[in-house]
C-alpha cells in the first residue's frame, strides 16, 4: 500500500510547531510559538494517530469480523519502542546524576505524563505515554463495544471539556493538553474521523479555508483569566480538535503539492525520531541555538535509518511471515 499523502507533510508542520515552540524558550523563535502553537503541533499529532489507527483497526475489524489485538500491539511495540528506548537509554547515561529511580522508570513504562517531576531532558515525553495509553485503551473498547463506536468517540469529544474542567478547577498539574484527559479530545476526533471519512463528500473549499484559519488563530486566543480559560476547553478545543480533523481530510482528499514534496514528506518520515531528539537541544537551557538543531536532525537521522527503518522491516518478517491474517502495512507511522 502507498503513504497516505499529506499525512507526512502534516507530520513535518507540526514537528517543526513543536521544535520552533521550544526554541522560543531562548528568543530564537517569536515567543507566539511557545504560548501558542507548540501544543497545537502535538494535538495535530495526536489527531492523525487517532485517525490511521482506527482506520487501521475498522478495516481489519471489516475483514476478518475481529480486531487480533496481539498482532496489533506487537507491531505497534516493533514501531514505538525500539527508537524511544535507545533515546531514553543514552539520555540516561548521560545524565545519570539528574535523575530520580522514578522517573526512569515511569518513562520506560510511559508513564512519563504522571510524573510532574521529571526533567527537562524528559520533559516531551508525556505524549508517549498518552499515546501508549490510548492504544491500550481504544482497540479493546472498539473490539468489545464495535457497535457503539460513534456514540463512545461522540461521548468523549462532548465530556472532554468537563473532564478538563474539573481537573483546572481542582488545579491539577497537566490536567490539559499535557495530560491524557486532555488528549482525549484530540484523539477522539481522529478516530471519529476515520469512521466518518469513507461516508463523508469531499470538503467544499470555503469550508477548508474556514477550518484551516481556525487552526492558525484559534490558539492564539489569550489565557490571562479563569473565563478565557474556561471559555477555550468548553468552546474554541472541541472546535480546534474539530477543525484540525476537517483539514486533515481535506488535504488527504486535495493533496496539496507543498505537502507531499519530497523534503517535506521527508521531514515528516522522520518526525517521530526528530520528536524525540530534539528535546535535549531545544529544550536545554545551555545548548539551545538554531546551530544546535542540526545536530538533533543527525541524530534523529541515526535513529531512523538504523533504528526505525531496521526494525519495521524486522516487524514485516516476523509479523506477515508467520502468515497472520491481520496483516497491517507500515504505512502507519505516528507520533508516540
Amino acid at each position: 500500500m502507498k503513504r497516505i499523502p499529506s499525512l507526512d507533510g502534516l507530520r513535518a508542520i507540526s514537528i517543526l510547531l513543536v521544535v520552533l515552540g521550544h526554541l522560543a524558550i531562548s528568543n530564537h523563535a517569536p515567543a507566539v510559538f511557545l504560548r501558542s502553537y507548540a501544543s497545537e503541533g502535538v494535538r495535530i499529532f495526536f489527531v492523525i494517530s487517532g485517525f490511521l489507527i482506527t482506520s487501521i483497526l475498522c478495516k481489519e475489524e471489516a475483514r476478518t469480523s475481529t480486531i487480533d489485538l496481539k498482532t496489533f500491539y506487537l507491531r505497534r511495540a516493533y514501531r514505538i519502542f525500539p527508537a524511544a528506548f535507545v533515546f531514553m537509554t543514552i539520555i540516561v547515561i548521560f545524565y545519570w546524576r539528574d535523575f530520580r529511580w522514578y522517573n526512569i522508570v515511569t518513562a520506560f513504562l510511559y508513564l512519563a505524563n504522571f510524573d510532574n517531576s521529571r526533567p527537562w531532558f524528559f520533559g516531551h515525553l508525556w505524549s508517549l505515554g498518552v499515546e501508549e495509553q490510548f492504544y491500550l485503551l481504544w482497540p479493546g473498547v472498539l473490539k468489545q463495544w464495535h457497535r457503539h463506536r460513534i456514540a463512545i468517540l461522540v461521548g468523549v469529544i462532548a465530556l472532554d471539556p468537563v473532564g478538563q474542567g474539573i481537573l483546572y478547577y481542582f488545579k491539577v498539574p497537566s490536567g490539559s493538553v499535557g495530560g491524557f484527559p486532555g488528549a482525549a479530545g484530540s484523539l477522539a476526533a481522529g478516530c471519529l474521523l476515520a469512521m466518518l471519512a469513507p461516508r463523508l463528500p469531499k470538503i467544499n473549499p470555503y469550508l477548508a479555508l474556514v477550518m484551516m484559519l481556525a487552526v492558525a488563530f484559534l490558539p492564539l486566543f489569550p489565557l490571562d483569566t479563569k473565563g478565557r480559560t474556561l471559555f477555550v476547553i468548553f468552546i474554541l478545543d472541541p472546535i480546534l480538535h474539530l477543525s484540525i480533523a476537517g483539514v486533515l481530510l481535506h488535504v488527504v482528499q486535495v493533496p496539496y503539492r507543498i505537502l507531499n514534496i519530497r523534503p517535506v514528506s521527508w521531514l515528516g518520515k522522520i518526525s517521530y525520531s526528530l520528536y524525540l531528539w530534539q528535546q535535549p537541544f531545544c529544550a536545554n537551557p545551555w545548548l539551545r541555538s538554531i546551530g544546535w538543531i542540526s545536530l538533533a536532525l543527525v541524530l534523529a537521522c541515526l535513529s531512523y535509518y538504523l533504528v526505525e527503518l531496521p526494525m519495521l522491516r524486522r516487524r514485516e518478517k516476523k509479523v506477515v511471515k508467520a502468515g497472520n491474517a491481520s496483516f497491517v502495512p507500515a504505512v502507519v507511522s505516528t507520533l508516540p
